[in-house]
């Protein structure tokens, strides 16, 4: 990797094929002269690409074709479409009306003509799958809950109130009235519980995110990159869980109990189904609505349908022979936040836990059923059970109606993602990551090394990166120059596409420079630029570093495996790395893996190899005492057959499955290795 620091880019050439002799691999003279043509002229597969952005119903024929023939002038030979609404005042073209799809249309054939790869977004603004269309049921959903202290004493009727909604992440504000109307309209009744008053109890830490009600954005710097399984000691009370009735079905549809409580008093909790507040964001206006639910194929599919199902009846038969158009669907950086509840939750985690959340129910809102050591476990279990309802029936459901239509599908895991960062990662066909300019917005270098791992892992030979993106800060200061040695850090970190943050689409007239831009976001990388005439030579020399980087594999000595549970973000221990935001690799090359990934690896030569072809010389362990008996069992036979493991035992499971025996299970297993 370290010759991507030269300044001659001929020289890359030479020292690839320099490594090749060194190797003593046999290359044939035709795949060498193959390999210089492709570099001194990388195929257009090779270039690098933008993000395409129009404001809220502000285009035209005229702009996109002047759009896409510059880009091509220039050397882009791919894109991102999406349309947002970032405070740019509205244009005439409605989302979504019978004109604004017969423009994206045009967009399309013209892509086509020019051979430019276009990859659209699943849904209005520039995250999420949502619309206008969702349905409050369809909705991403939260299990909360109302209570009240009744006794064997009252005589009054027994009347549960509804339970309120939790805050939306963003705040009420950012929902427009009639939504705001519908997340407060929105209802359903899950259950009624009723136990023992305990009067004060201890309640559980950090309840909201450990149930799921939230999931900050973790380039906010202020997220915990995942949630240990604590050593659960607790203090006060607790809700016995055998003392816990399902009252359920003696409630009526007012809210009416009818039953008649036991000696004493009691605690009876009333859970409902409620909207989470998400919306789609920032959406231009025709686009504004729910999210669509995270854990529902049926809702999924009908938001893509409704979308990206009309987008494709309005262009030609997608062709693989056909270099340019419509190639690959994406999800963008998660900022949808997190769920935890759909109408078939309680089925799904009986069948993947093999027990019954019901009685577990108190513990949404913080109460301690049982112990907290068994309180801490359902919520770890609750988690999972989430996180596999997300990878299964929402990223795995949008990559088969991609490739349905003849499609691929890319992803950039991480932000407010309540899912391990690698899983959802490991979905895509391509694996995408995110860095901003530095000095001018966020730190989200970590997706770097997680998208890098991702692809190296699953044998991935693309691996794109939102690039250079920033905020208002940045003021046209950027430039090819500037932006040289930030872009040879993250070739050298593994990304080998670079999708330029942002080519705004230029609705104004030519004549108004700079031009139109996206509010306050991006480096400006479109055709007002000054230097866009000149910036062909950059960009072809950046097709070349990006031809060769998409060729081989990856080689590196050290695989990180990340803990068991989510949500999780992949950071690498800091004695791995070296130097600030850009951190470098110190020594030795590695890349980081879940859990689940490495249920697919076995050992040959003392080597851990992936289906993919990937190999790794030594497996470390994360720090974190707890690891389920299958994760334990695979590593017990990676080492029995070779393998070099580095890390301390676990002492428990993180899981209530198969609790207490569980934890005699590890210490047995742990000892024996």
């Amino acid at each position: 990797m370290a010759i991507l620091r030269n300044k001659y880019t001929y020289l890359l050439l030479f020292l690839f094929a320099t490594s090749v002799v060194k190797s003593q691999i046999s290359v044939p003279k035709q795949s060498v002269s193959k390999m210089k043509a492709n570099f001194l002229l990388p195929k257009d597969s090779y270039k690098p690409g933008v993000y395409w952005y129009f404001m809220d119903g502000n285009l035209s024929k005229g702009s996109i074709s002047k759009d896409l023939e510059s880009m091509k002038k220039a050397g882009i030979g791919n894109l991102v479409f999406l349309e947002v609404n970032v405070g740019i005042p509205r244009g005439k073209v409605d989302f979504l009306s019978k004109q604004w799809i017969s423009l994206f249309a045009h967009a399309e054939r013209e892509a086509r003509r020019l051979g430019i790869e276009i990859t659209l977004g699943i849904g209005p603004g520039w995250t999420g799958s949502g619309g206008p269309w969702v349905k409050a049921e369809e909705s991403m959903q939260h299990l909360v809950s109302g209570e009240v202290v009744v006794s064997s004493a009252d005589k009054a009727k027994i009347i549960l109130p509804v339970p309120m909604p939790k805050k939306p992440f963003f705040g009420e504000d950012n929902l427009p009235f009639d939504f705001k109307k519908e997340w407060m309209a929105y209802y359903k009744d899950v259950a009624v519980l009723a136990f023992p008053f305990e009067g004060e109890t201890t309640k559980i830490a950090d309840i909201d995110e450990k149930a799921l009600y939230y999931r900050a954005p973790y380039s906010s710097g202020t997220v915990k990159p995942y949630l240990p399984a604590p050593v659960a000691t607790q203090t006060g009370k607790s809700i016995e869980k055998s003392a816990i009735l399902d009252l359920t079905s003696k409630m009526s549809s007012d809210g009416s109990l009818n039953w008649t409580p036991p000696s004493g008093k009691w605690t009876v909790m009333r859970f409902g189904a409620r909207n989470n507040g998400a919306i789609t964001r920032p959406a231009p206006v025709p686009g504004l609505g729910f999210e669509s639910d995270k854990f529902d194929t049926l809702a999924l599919n009908h938001h893509l349908d409704t979308y990206v199902g009309k987008l494709l009846g309005s262009i030609d038969k997608i062709s693989k022979d056909i270099p340019g158009g419509l190639k690959r669907l994406h999800m963008d950086s998660w900022e949808m936040g997190a769920q935890n509840w759909t109408g078939s939750f309680r089925l799904a985690f009986i069948k993947s836990r093999g027990y019954d959340p019901l009685k577990y129910f108190p513990v949404y809102s913080g109460n301690i059923v049982g112990s907290l050591q068994e309180s801490e476990r359902f919520l770890w279990d609750l988690r999972e059970t989430a996180q596999e309802l997300i990878l299964k029936n929402h990223a795995e459901q949008v990559k088969a109606y991609a490739h349905r239509h003849g499609l691929s599908l890319s992803i950039e895991p991480y932000d407010m993602n309540p899912t391990a960062d690698l899983r959802l990662g490991a979905v895509a066909d391509v694996p995408m990551a995110e860095f901003w300019s530095k000095g001018f917005g966020f730190n989200s270098t970590y997706s770097v090394i997680e998208a890098t791992s991702i692809g190296h892992v699953m044998g991935r030979s693309l691996i794109p990166a939102e690039a250079f993106t920033a905020q208002d800060n940045e003021g046209w200061k950027q430039h090819p120059g500037s932006m040289k040695n930030q872009g040879d850090w993250a070739f050298a970190a593994g990304v080998n596409r670079f999708v330029y943050h942002t080519f705004q689409n230029q609705f104004l007239p030519d004549s108004l420079k700079p031009g139109a831009t996206m509010g306050p976001y991006g480096v400006h990388w479109d055709r007002n630029q000054t230097w866009w005439p000149m910036v062909n030579a950059y960009h072809q020399y950046v097709s070349r570093c990006q031809y060769l980087l998409q060729q081989g594999r990856t080689v590196a000595d050290i695989l990180y495996l990340t803990p068991e549970g989510s949500p999780h973000v992949f950071v690498p221990p800091s004695s791995a790395l070296r130097g600030d935001t850009l951190a470098d690799r110190r020594g030795y090359n590695f890349d980081g893996c879940a859990p689940a990934q490495l249920m697919k690896a076995h050992v040959e030569s003392q080597y851990i190899v992936f289906p993919s072809g990937a190999r790794y010389r030594i497996l470390v362990l994360p720090e974190s005492e707890t690891m389920t008996p299958e994760l334990l069992t695979k590593i017990s036979s990676l080492i029995s057959n070779g393998a070099t493991v580095i890390g301390n035992p676990p002492k428990r499971s993180p899981s209530l499955i198969g609790y207490p025996a569980c934890d005699e299970q590890i210490n047995k297993m742990a000892g024996e290795i």
